[in-house]
């Protein structure tokens, strides 16, 4: 019988992967850096550039990508810099590898 904790993992796993079906969010994970550094710092218009969305449509990506815990971000001067919640993605391997078997 799946115990609370358990439910609570796989939920966050199913949104985790949910987030990460998308080509576009792949490509996000893959620009954004592991740790908020002046040297690789990443804006949404900076995002955006990179992978030739709209600023709108590359908020949106990023937000699902938060909202699943994957990234992170904080202001910085006028800025929201982005970056990728290692933490987190090694957490969604190891219950995937759970899950299966």
């Amino acid at each position: 019988m799946p115990t609370p904790k358990t439910d609570l993992a796989l939920d966050s796993l199913a949104k985790q992967l949910w987030a990460l079906g998308d080509p576009v969010r792949l490509q996000i994970l893959k620009i954004l850096p592991s740790e908020p550094t002046c040297e690789n710092i990443c804006n949404v218009s900076k995002i955006a550039e990179r992978i030739g969305l709209s600023q709108p449509a590359t908020s949106h990506h990023l937000r699902i990508l938060r909202q699943a815990g994957l990234i992170t971000n904080e202001k910085k001067c006028r800025d929201m810099i982005y970056w990728v919640q290692l933490d987190a993605a090694d957490q969604a391997i190891a219950t995937l590898r759970e899950v299966l078997g």
